[in-house]
């Protein structure tokens, strides 16, 4: 009885609203259209949630950037005028007075003055700079300039091959003992340092020339041999033995007493000079400019400490 109510009334709404009644034999298959004088659900003008906030102090300051700036100028030089005439018109003694707290607060209020002008300077001195076409140039004009001091200082540190003749000579008045400790020096200064010509003169005499040494001019394979008399007479070894201390000729080339080392190949770059006491030199060529580095002077120091005490006996 309900139940054929139900449907009777549910026909007669249907009726009312000329509505088709549906098969229930049909599947369902629901319909969607589109029209576009609606407006979608998913367009940006439908969004009606929060919108951020704007920051109108944040947004006048972007746009007053240079009045931002010089205003604590303004606000510093105001002060300091302000406080200039208030001690001139007040009737207070121009000097300061420790004393009076007018004149403290006067000191103090001066001290803001001036740093709110520094502040200002210092915030017209920071200003961003926009990257136009002439920073560019001057950044890859700045760049080629760094890259070539670079290379330059890669030239330097290139090894050359000594030219040359190969040598070995010993004074032969030498006990065994002192010559197989200045062949363990010259062995441990070719393995660890740049070193490739050797020449020690001692008590007036060369006691050994060893590594590669200039060619004579003959022409024959023999190497210029030492000549301790005129080497002594020098200013190379005049000024090594009154300083008493080592000298690093790190660029031989540039030397004006190179000439005072003609014994040495011709495209020797670098040149130790290390007194041995006060009686003797040790002369110790490199292949490579600015090769011995700080550890191997200190260390040559050292060695030739040792080679005095040897060769003093």
């Amino acid at each position: 009885m309900e139940a054929g109510t139900a449907q009777t009334l549910t026909l007669t709404l249907r009726l009312q609203t000329r509505l088709p009644i549906p098969n229930s034999n049909a599947s369902f298959q629901p319909r969607f259209t589109h029209s576009s004088h609606s407006p979608s659900p998913f367009t940006a003008h439908s969004y009606t949630g929060p919108k951020p906030k704007r920051d109108f102090l944040a947004d006048w300051v972007s746009q007053n950037d240079d009045a931002v700036r010089t205003l604590p100028i303004y606000v510093g030089a105001a002060s300091l005028l302000a406080v200039l005439l208030n001690r001139a018109l007040s009737g207070i003694a121009p000097v300061a007075d420790a004393g009076s707290s007018q004149s403290r607060a006067d000191l103090l209020t001066l001290g803001l003055a001036v740093t709110n002008i520094l502040t200002g300077l210092v915030w017209l001195s920071i200003r961003p700079k926009s990257i136009t076409a002439a920073s560019l140039v001057h950044f890859f004009a700045l760049l080629f300039f760094i890259l070539n001091v670079f290379s330059i200082g890669l030239c330097f540190l290139v090894q050359v091959n000594p030219q040359g003749v190969e040598c070995k000579r010993f004074c032969t008045t030498l006990p065994d003992v002192a010559r197989n400790e200045l062949l363990w020096v010259w062995k441990s200064l070719s393995d660890a340092t740049c070193c490739r010509s050797l020449v020690i003169v001692y008590d007036g005499s060369c006691v050994l020339q060893i590594g590669f040494a200039a060619e004579t001019s003959a022409g024959d394979g023999e190497a210029v041999s030492v000549d301790a008399n005129k080497l002594m007479q020098g200013s190379v070894y005049q000024g090594v033995m009154k300083s008493g201390a080592q000298s690093y000729l790190a660029n031989l080339s540039l030397y004006p007493g190179k000439s005072e080392l003609p014994f040495l190949p011709s495209n020797t770059q670098a040149v130790i000079l290390q007194p041995l006491g006060d009686k003797g030199i040790a002369i110790i060529g490199g292949d490579t400019i600015r090769g011995f580095t700080a550890s191997d002077q200190a260390w040559i120091t050292y060695v030739g400490e040792k080679l005095d005490s040897t060769l003093a006996k």
